[in-house]
């Protein structure tokens, strides 16, 4: 029978919660150096030193355990960034540190890439991925605040969906890029790349009112 904190009282909460988050840690582990295929349970449970019982009462199946190591995952990268952009309120630095921030928790982490490589692959068959079920979980309340800066005049006035699509692509395919090519540039010089792009384009003057003629 799966387990769940609800009910629980505090103390044998806490233990359930300490236990739940050693086993995604080492599932994590696991499934990013092995493949999702190649990760046996039994492996699982030797290494944290319990029974495989233990292991299906927290999570009933592999794959639900594989599942929940992603998700978590993608909560703490969520996380990661709203603390690093709480206190900032100017929007371009806010952007800044976001992108920042982004990019440096997949380079720390590289072994959410490889949950995020492996479910693509293996779970065709559900309807959105991990990473796609966040980024539209947190799309309303960026929507709002991305509608504000325009309404404040401190970007451009661009449909907010076109502008937070063409932005998470942008960052999507960066993570992707760095982790499969190995890049040797810094997180900072590469934000600075992005960010310049980003906030001033590729065009001059001249190539702009050229374009505005077309």
């Amino acid at each position: 029978m799966n387990l769940s904190a609800a009910g629980l009282g505090d103390a044998k909460r806490s233990r359930f919660e300490e236990r739940k988050e050693k086993i995604l840690d080492a599932a994590t582990k696991l499934f990013a150096t092995h493949g999702y295929a190649d990760t046996d349970t039994q492996l699982l449970a030797d290494e944290l030193g319990v029974g495989k019982g233990t292991l299906y009462r927290y999570f009933p199946s592999k794959q639900e355990l594989f599942l929940a190591a992603a998700d978590r995952g993608m909560r703490r990268l969520i996380e990661y960034i709203d603390t690093r952009i709480a206190a900032i309120e100017d929007p371009p630095e806010r952007i800044a540190q976001v992108v920042r921030s982004y990019l440096t928790f997949f380079s720390e982490h590289s072994e959410l890439c490889e949950l995020l490589i492996h479910e693509r692959a293996l779970f065709k068959d559900r309807k959105k991925p991990t990473y796609i079920v966040h980024r539209e979980a947190n799309r309303e309340r960026l929507r709002v605040l991305y509608q504000t800066y325009i309404d404040e005049g401190q970007i451009r006035d661009l449909p907010v969906d076109q502008l937070l699509d063409v932005f998470g692509d942008l960052l999507y395919g960066t993570m992707f890029a760095n982790y499969f090519c190995d890049r040797q540039i810094s997180i900072d010089e590469q934000a600075r790349g992005i960010l310049d792009i980003l906030f001033h384009g590729i065009l001059t003057e001249t190539g702009r009112q050229r374009r505005l003629h077309e």
